[in-house]
């Protein structure tokens, strides 16, 4: 089950890589659309950020959400963001051997504080993996309020989304 979990973010985080091959600096870094005014870039680095805790908690076994880095440069800067997405792949691909068989503490804020809640790596990592479809749904909106038309099939649409309503941004 992990190989296939991981299969599926790699996947993803290839689409994003197409999509950031497939626009230019100035739309990826464009913060004029309301009603949040953020970026393309910012929404690719938060999702980074969501995957980064993941890794920087899991020898701990202490995976904070709320200690995101937030590192500008990700969503500024479209090719180190590319390069962080590989090294992000590589990194996942080394789990498929690694010992799941324990719960991983995972702390999140919910609104009314903190709160730390037992998750196994497949899971957290199927988390993170939702995360980013629904932040890619957001780029879709983005675009296409720029005018930007970028094709890459099922982008933003959970896999669940029947075919016949997933054509892509």
């Amino acid at each position: 089950m992990k190989e296939l979990v991981i299969s599926s973010i790699n996947n993803n985080l290839n689409n994003a890589i197409a999509l950031l091959n497939s626009i230019d600096s100035t739309t990826y870094q464009d913060t004029s659309v309301g009603p949040y005014f953020s970026s393309i870039g910012s929404h690719i680095r938060h999702t980074l950020d969501f995957f980064d805790c993941i890794i920087n908690g899991l020898d701990s076994n202490n995976i904070d959400l709320t200690a995101r880095k937030r590192d500008e440069i990700l969503s500024k800067n479209k090719e180190f963001a590319i390069t962080h997405i590989y090294d992000l792949q590589e990194t996942l691909l080394s789990f498929i051997d690694v010992n799941t068989d324990y719960l991983i503490h995972v702390t999140d804020h919910m609104g009314e504080g903190k709160v730390t809640v037992n998750y196994t790596l497949e899971s957290i990592l199927s988390h993170a993996n939702s995360h980013a479809i629904h932040h890619y749904a957001t780029i879709g909106y983005i675009l296409d309020y720029l005018g930007v038309e970028v094709k890459i099939s099922g982008f933003g649409y959970n896999p669940t989304t029947p075919i016949n309503k997933r054509e892509g941004i």
